[in-house]
């Protein structure tokens, strides 16, 4: 049995999605298909963190932690997936559906003062901002009897996603384990000292503050200006150093065990109403005891901590839940299992998924070096090996911080320092979110998708008070941004919140995750939403002044201004895009599931073919607007370039059908430049692999990897801190190699001359594909394909199109040679 005819089957089986996956998978997982050396797979250190940019992520999704390895005082930073600020809340402004055809009358009139003014008093929401994700704080873990540290490493394997930390003490060698485990929902951290010594811990708990902790330890300069701030071994951070509000009550849960109850902090005038709680049970060799608001251990040579978070969410309206009960049930049923069974179940859920794509680019003799001496190297030395990891790097981020059961990743995953982060740290739809999610298709991590698909679910419920209070109109509508609350009216204020189409947009990531994943049980929950977002611009596109077709208005092209402190417009280029996706995933749906409407579908195809065509400007660039207002716009390097949804990720703009518009789409790429922000410079690098430019597109991607972009422990550097550039990046990369449009899957369309070599196996495209690609001096050496038995299949390889039929086991293998004898 083919291993991955396997998981197609057993994904098939479990296709409701709110199931883990993965009992189907034990070959795939047993064949280390995603294993290279020691520390391919690695993120590794020889000194201790320093500031939070330089600890290690792991997560199951709903927790998640940092870990710092420190040898005197560890800190694990802990966030849980729902604590945000506030509670149940409507944002909706009342004043709003009464102004709006005012605005929109001041908008064709040009009156664009006037219509600033009215949009801020009237149609922005009440308060003007959402609810901020917050830290669960940090537990500090002090080792009194720790005196010394040599020979430290601190590493993040990415194949079994734990996070190890080693040293020797005098006679004694130290190794501390710490992981995130999605079966049995708990963090895990093992400590066991082998030689002279014992492990003695007094662990407290801090509460979050509002502000980073700041940086710690040696400040250093490289020879390029790269400042690293590297924590010394005997680093200690204060208990106090974080505030204690009255609500926070910490204490012994039994002899072994340390409980924390907090409360979620008031923001913009919505009070808080979430309870929280985290319990951290020992289990040990030594002497345990819980006392106060410390848990202590003494004379122990094996130490297993477990940690579990929780807050009173049950879901958007209803915030009863026992978060007691639960981190209680789940820390006292893990404390029962043997610390090698917990880490065996983590491990193989772990690698069910991860080990489903294996890429490798060359250069591995960089992978001797730690992460943060590449990342600093990288604008002088290519390190093709380090592109590779950061494309596992992504895979690894999002399976552990997006999981059936949990909520989407946000603007920082799930792992935030402190209690406000910027931008509140939540779910800003105008490009960050579905940026999060443009690797789960081609990446071959589908089930990751499940969270955005249930807070989708949740959006068209609140979304359509929205739609039916503020506009009037059926269906339902999400404005730039959202939040655990599920907010959907438009807030910050006219430059960057008027924009209607973010829903539409989360829509089109969904419909196209399901083409990577053709799945008749998600299609089922997807098509209302697409119906319901459709509904919605059917009833609220309105005739263009100048006769140029139907246009949304008030809307704005995220987050620009066409001219000085002006963003609002009628009929932005990238709505009629989105729009045109939108219209065309919600026919197709219906035709697939036999959903018949024929008077809606026939609405639908007459709206479709009166959206506004993309047009090009007197610089030859695509117009961003319907008026050529491009040369005056105010900043003429933009991080958005929300146009160029037509590009990437939609397609509709392309190479081979609408060469005219991509090289417009060239000439406004060049305009914006290459350097911007870590995700806008993520999508920057997507967009050129689409326009068929791999030199351009390696070039700015060795700006994304270097230390600009890319902190110690590989975050994206908006800066501060975005995930969204890891996941763009990630997509991008992939892009140079296999991209999916048009019909046809495309092989090595981008490929730089600084890859001459490699292989990318696991690779997923439109129609349920699964490629394994080999090249050798830059020429297409071997293709595999796995799909549905029988399908047809078109490639196209440096400019040839074949066509292929899979055989009755879904299978097909063509080299180099069949190319050119199709030729």
């Amino acid at each position: 049995m083919n291993p991955f005819e396997t998981t197609r089957r057993g994904f098939v089986a479990t296709a409701a999605l709110g199931s883990t996956l993965l009992s189907a998978l034990p070959a795939l997982a047993a064949s280390g298909a995603a294993r290279l050396g020691d520390d391919a797979l690695s993120l590794w250190y020889d000194q201790p963190a320093g500031p939070w940019i330089e600890a290690l992520p792991v997560g199951n999704a709903r927790l998640g932690a940092m870990v710092f390895g420190r040898p005197a005082q560890e800190r694990l930073q802990l966030n849980i997936d729902t604590l945000y600020g506030g509670g149940p809340y409507v944002q909706d402004n009342p004043a709003f559906r009464e102004a709006l055809p005012r605005v929109r009358q001041l908008i064709a009139q040009a009156k664009w003062s006037e219509a600033n003014e009215l949009v801020s008093a009237a149609l922005m929401g009440k308060p003007l901002k959402q609810m901020p994700f917050s830290s669960a704080g940090d537990l500090l873990l002090d080792f009194p009897g720790v005196t010394g540290a040599a020979r430290l490493r601190r590493s993040l394997d990415l194949d079994s996603a734990v996070a190890v930390t080693t040293f020797i003490d005098g006679g004694g060698r130290h190794r501390r384990e710490v992981f995130c485990s999605v079966p049995d929902q708990v963090a895990v951290m093992r400590l066991e000292i082998e030689g002279e010594g014992t492990i003695d811990l007094d662990l407290g708990y801090r509460h979050a503050d509002y502000q980073p902790y700041g940086g710690f330890g040696d400040t250093r300069h490289d020879a390029h200006g790269v400042v690293y701030v590297g924590a010394p071994w005997h680093h200690r951070e204060s208990l106090e150093a974080g505030k204690r509000p009255p609500t926070l009550a910490i204490r012994a849960d039994g002899r072994d065990a340390l409980l924390v109850e907090g409360r979620n902090v008031a923001a913009f005038g919505i009070p808080g109403q979430l309870r929280y709680a985290l319990r951290v049970q020992a289990v040990g060799d030594g002497r345990i005891e819980a006392a106060g608001d410390r848990l202590r251990v003494r004379g122990a040579r094996r130490l297993m901590l477990v940690i579990a978070g929780e807050t009173s969410y049950v879901n958007y309206r209803d915030v009863s839940g026992d978060p007691v009960a639960a981190v209680r049930r789940r820390t006292a049923a893990a404390a029962l299992k043997p610390y090698d069974k917990l880490r065996i179940d983590h491990v193989r859920s772990h690698r069910a998924l991860f080990r489903r794509l294996h890429i490798d680019l060359g250069g591995h003799e960089a992978d001797a070096k730690p992460t943060h001496a590449r990342i600093t190297g990288v604008p002088r030395a290519a390190d093709a090996a380090l592109a590779a990891l950061y494309v596992q790097y992504a895979r690894y981020l999002l399976l552990s911080c997006s999981r059936p059961g949990s909520q989407p990743a946000n603007l920082q995953g799930v792992w935030n320092e402190v209690l406000h982060p910027p931008w509140e740290g939540k779910y800003t739809i105008n490009i960050n979110t579905e940026m999060n999610y443009w690797p789960a298709g081609p990446a071959n991590l589908f089930e990751c998708v499940e969270p955005l698909l249930k807070m989708v679910e949740d959006l068209a419920v609140t979304g359509a008070r929205t739609a039916r209070d503020s506009y009037g109109a059926r269906g339902w509508v999400a404005h730039h941004n959202t939040d655990l609350w599920r907010a959907t009216a438009p807030i910050d204020g006219p430059l960057w919140g008027m924009w209607p189409t973010g829903g539409a947009w989360l829509c089109t990531t969904l419909w196209e995750a399901c083409r990577y994943q053709p799945d008749p049980a998600l299609l089922r929950r997807l098509a209302p939403l697409l119906k319901g977002a459709s509904l919605f611009f059917l009833d609220t596109l309105i005739e263009d002044p100048k006769g140029r077709g139907l246009v949304t208005s008030p809307s704005i092209s995220p987050e620009n201004e066409h001219h000085p402190q002006v963003a609002l417009c009628a009929g932005p280029a990238m709505d009629s895009q989105i729009l045109r996706d939108l219209f065309d995933a919600t026919l197709e749906a219906q035709s697939t599931l036999g959903d018949a409407d024929p008077p809606f579908a026939e609405a639908l195809r007459q709206a479709r073919a009166r959206l506004p065509a993309d047009r090009i400007g007197a610089q030859g660039q695509l117009q961003e607007w319907l008026d050529d207002w491009d040369a005056i716009a105010a900043d003429q390097q933009h991080r958005h370039v929300s146009h160029l949804y037509a590009v990437y990720p939609s397609g509709q703009v392309n190479v081979r059908d609408t060469p005219a518009l991509a090289q417009a789409a060239r000439v406004t790429l060049n305009a914006r430049g290459d350097e911007s922000t870590g995700w806008a410079t993520a999508w920057r690098l997507a967009l050129w692999a689409r326009l068929g430019d791999g030199e351009r597109a390696y070039k700015i991607l060795q700006g994304l990897l270097g230390p600009r972009r890319t902190y110690p422990n590989m975050f994206d550097a908006h800066p501060p801190f975005q995930i969204d550039g890891n996941f763009g990046g990630a997509a991008g990369i992939l892009e140079m190699i296999v991209q999916s449009w048009g019909g046809e899957v495309h092989l090595l369309p981008a490929l730089p001359r600084a890859w001459p070599q490699g292989r990318l196996h696991g690779v997923r495209a439109h129609g349920g594909l699964e490629l394994d690609v080999d090249w050798r001096g830059g020429q297409l050496h071997r293709l595999q394909l796995r799909g549905p038995a029988r399908a047809a299949v078109a490639l196209r390889y440096r400019g040839q199109r074949l066509g292929m039929t899979l055989d009755a086991r879904g299978q097909g293998r063509l080299t180099a040679d069949d190319f050119k004898a199709a030729a």
